[in-house]
């Protein structure tokens, strides 16, 4: 599908939003003159908030980013809602930091996705961590990690079997919609992944 990009803005009507449904996000992935990527985080799928301003976590009420600037991850704030800037993704790859996807298309709810869809996302993935080799994949929601590694009994944080070199955690999603967690913990068990991947101390 060809990729649309509203312009930079902060609000947008439902129907705007449903223009975007089906559109992909281009993963956040070093260059050749970055840093090597230590801490590659892992959404369920770009919502249509994230599809309109190609800006990954980028809805209002998502709090990625305030977590990770909370937890010492990021050491600038990052308001990803009228669209990342090139500064914000050269500070993120600065860091070690990458972001993708379990699956590509945008949706306005991740229920909306398949098993399949799952399941094909998390071979994808599995193939860019082999590519790439960062220390730590943390992945940001149970409910998607279950359903896209046949893992139907995995809880959340450090995983029992790495995949290769690379350690695989499950960390809460960060959306408004997860009333398990705060900003506070979010950005408590987004730290524990980035001590392990060496992005914190």
């Amino acid at each position: 599908m060809l990729r649309r990009v509203a312009p930079p803005r902060r609000t947008f009507t439902r129907a705007e939003l449903e223009t975007y449904r089906g559109q992909e996000v281009p993963d956040l992935l070093p260059g050749p003159d970055d840093p090597p990527l230590r801490l590659l985080f892992v959404g369920i799928n770009p919502g249509l908030w994230t599809a309109a301003t190609q800006t990954h976590f980028a809805h209002p009420t998502n709090r990625f980013y305030p977590a990770l600037h909370a937890a010492g991850i990021i050491e600038r704030p990052i308001d990803p809602a009228a669209g990342m800037t090139d500064a914000d993704r050269d500070h993120l790859r600065s860091r070690g930091i990458g972001i993708t996807n379990v699956v590509r298309r945008a949706t306005a709810r991740a229920d909306e996705l398949t098993t399949a869809e799952y399941r094909e996302g998390g071979q994808r993935l599995r193939d860019l961590v082999e590519r790439l080799s960062p220390r730590v994949v943390a992945v940001a929601g149970l409910t998607a990690y279950r359903s896209a590694f046949k893992e139907p009994r995995a809880t959340g944080g450090l995983q029992a079997d790495p995949w290769g070199e690379t350690e695989v955690w499950v960390v809460p999603n960060p959306s408004g919609l997860n009333a398990h967690d705060t900003p506070a913990t979010l950005a408590e068990k987004y730290a524990a992944a980035a001590r392990a991947a060496g992005v914190l101390g």
